[in-house]
């Protein structure tokens, strides 16, 4: 569980925090201090201009007030004629600082003000893990990573090579914070570093410059900050070449260029906008008439995330997924792109004794923030509906609703903004071949390529290819029928959730279900499944007033839920199941090394499915999270997280099972 910090203010207007009695920054003028000791001393200005990739990556220790990177991100706003496009600002809090406190503190810079309020505007929940939070249309990325720094550096996926180019080794004082600066930090800080990278640090300590020599940093004194006679720089002598993924998850990848999109809901939207914020071009190919006509074509879908007791790769992988998809959300519509919502909560019933202990162990397990999640009573159930229900539950009050046709609409026009692509619907693509130029596509309009990437977005049709044929993906077939509101009905202020869903009206009707047809990839709507969702919410909620009002079905939509046997989506190269068996049967052995060399007959060829019914909540940062794995940027989810998504994954499974 992580805590916030506690802190008071000084009589100079510093913030001093209670549990290490030391000040965040200095009294004198801490805006000052921090340019000097970590922008200038890292030498960023010239650094920027001459960068040889196109994104320059910092990461801190103790993110604080945030004051390092807001004075970073200003500097890298001022400069010209810069190399690197994108800037990345990785930081590590163990006690994160509540909003409140973080307002006023920053209310020390007024020059800082713009920048401090979208800081403040998006600044996330005390809750383990890493938090991606973008400004400037991705153009600076943070990466706020929640937890002691010992136990988050490990975390930090990448691929064979170092990502940080710079690091402010900034937090209190050795003397009052000892447990941060040992020689596993900085081991970790050199085995995540790039060739040549620098630090800088406000400490002249003896051991610290010890320890980071010792790591492979070469450490020279310098003139400190005001009246500090002596602060600590240096750069990285060595490079450790070992990668923290495993061989079989990494991502091989040249450059992204001429991409194809195969697909129209909001996983493809999701994956144009992500490459177009970083220039790349697609072309999108889409067999109906019009985004949306799949399993984003519900007339409302619920956002929420699916938690567990327990903060295992599930509940990291869905609670950081919905939090992102939060602010991106809110991002495009504080941009002007609109799209039908309600952010009225989710409200997840405790219908039955099995509902009522996993919701108990949920809201015992103090993992989550009650921000995010809490317990709530029948009373307090009813009054978050508006409405008579007779269960209490968990609340989600981030939660709420969306029309998906028009946020995946309002997702590609965002993208096309960005970079404009071309698209061609009612465009049916028949096979996939690779040649020594790239990737070609045939279609029922005839032959496009060569690519040097396709990514496939097709929902339940994402195997039909043929090197997709084994990936393993089933469906599961779901019927939502919407119904006319009523009088007691209408006044539903939240999504309820029991077995199904039932939403607040929109334009009259509430969206009522789904079924669930497992091993099936039928679209036909049925009247039974209807009578089966009508009958299911009356289950549980006879005789109340809300139920009583209900009219009768208006229509309904069918979709295919794709899944996964480990219900977690697929995103990444295509895998050859035989290729993989060939390369990496030591493991069958027991032994994780010796391997083989790898081919990579599908190389460039990538899936982006198996979202089951939470594309809505999942899609957007989990292909953030592949774009930038293959342009070799800092990744938003955790290394167990970026394993469990990976295409070779049911392999690699099995073969330490023994199941093949």
């Amino acid at each position: 569980m992580i805590s916030n910090a506690q802190i008071h203010f000084n009589d100079s207007g510093t913030p001093v925090a209670d549990n290490f009695d030391d000040v965040y920054f200095s009294n004198d003028d801490g805006l000052a201090e921090s340019n000097y000791v970590f922008f200038e001393q890292n030498e960023l200005q010239t650094r920027l201009t001459n960068h040889p990739r196109k994104h320059f990556v910092i990461a801190e220790t103790g993110f604080g007030t945030g004051l390092n990177f807001l004075n970073t991100w200003a500097r890298f706003k001022q400069a010209e004629s810069l190399a690197a496009e994108r800037l990345y600002f990785m930081s590590f809090e163990k006690y994160p600082i509540k909003l409140d406190d973080l307002k006023l503190a920053l209310k020390a810079w007024p020059g800082l003000t713009s920048l401090s309020e979208q800081l403040c505007e998006q600044y996330p929940l005390a809750l383990q893990g890493c938090h991606r939070l973008e400004f400037e249309q991705g153009r600076v990325i943070l990466d706020l990573w929640f937890g002691d720094v010992q136990d988050s550096m490990p975390q930090i996926a990448y691929q064979s090579k170092g990502i940080v180019d710079a690091w402010y080794l900034d937090g209190f004082a050795p003397s009052k914070n000892p447990d941060m600066w040992q020689q596993s930090l900085f081991d970790s800080m050199a085995h995540l570093s790039q060739k040549d990278a620098t630090f800088a640090t406000f400490t002249a300590a003896g051991f610290v410059r010890r320890g980071l020599q010792s790591a492979g940093f070469e450490c020279k004194k310098v003139k400190g900050y005001g009246r500090k006679r002596e602060m600590v720089v240096g750069k990285l002598n060595t490079t450790t070449e070992q990668a923290t993924t495993p061989l079989y998850y990494q991502q091989n990848q040249a450059e992204l260029s001429n991409v194809a999109i195969i697909g129209g809901g909001i996983a493809s939207s999701c994956l144009q906008y992500h490459l177009a914020k970083r220039g790349i071009k697609t072309k999108l190919f889409c067999e109906d008439a019009a985004h949306a006509q799949g399993a984003s074509h519900n007339l409302q879908g619920a956002v929420y995330p699916n938690l567990q007791s327990e903060f295992g790769i599930p509940s990291e992988f869905y609670a950081h997924s919905f939090l992102y998809a939060r602010r991106f959300y809110d991002q495009l519509l504080n941009a002007g792109y609109h799209f039908d919502h309600q952010w009225c909560g989710v409200l997840l019933q405790s219908i039955n004794d099995s509902k009522k202990t996993q919701h108990s162990k949920v809201s015992q397990s103090k993992i989550f923030p009650k921000q995010l999640i809490k317990a709530v009573d029948q009373n307090e159930a009813q009054e978050i509906a508006n409405i008579d229900t007779p269960y209490g539950g968990l609340f989600i009050e981030l939660g709420g609703w969306v029309s998906p046709p028009e946020l995946t609409k309002a997702v590609f026009n965002a993208a096309q903004d960005l970079q404009a692509s071309q698209c061609h619907f009612n465009t049916h693509v028949e096979k996939l071949d690779k040649k020594e130029d790239g990737w070609y596509l045939t279609t029922n309009e005839g032959q496009f390529g060569p690519f040097s990437d396709v990514f496939i977005c097709a929902g339940e049709h994402s195997d039909r290819f043929e090197q997709t044929k084994d990936i393993g993906i089933h469906g599961v077939r779901g019927q939502v029928s919407h119904i006319n509101e009523g009088d007691a009905s209408s006044k539903l202020a939240t999504v309820l959730c029991h077995k199904g869903y039932f939403t607040p009206s929109h334009n009259g009707l509430h969206c009522m279900g789904a079924t669930f047809e497992k091993h099936s990839k039928s679209r036909e709507v049925t009247e039974q499944d209807n009578i089966t969702n009508r009958e299911q919410l009356a289950g549980f909620y006879q005789g109340t007033d809300f139920d009583k009002s209900l009219g009768s079905i208006e229509s309904a939509k069918a979709a295919v839920r794709c899944c996964f046997n480990d219900h977690t989506p697929m995103i990444g190269q295509v895998q050859d199941k035989h290729d993989l068996l060939q390369a990496y049967e030591n493991i069958k052995r027991g032994k994780f090394y010796d391997f083989k060399a790898q081919n990579l007959p599908h190389e460039g060829l990538h899936v982006v499915t198996g979202f089951g019914a939470r594309g809505l909540c999942t899609a957007p940062l989990v292909t953030e999270h592949l774009v930038a794995s293959l342009t070799q940027e800092p990744l938003p989810f955790s290394e167990r997280v970026h394993e469990a998504l990976h295409p070779a994954r049911l392999v690699i499974r099995d073969m330490i099972r023994n199941k093949i």
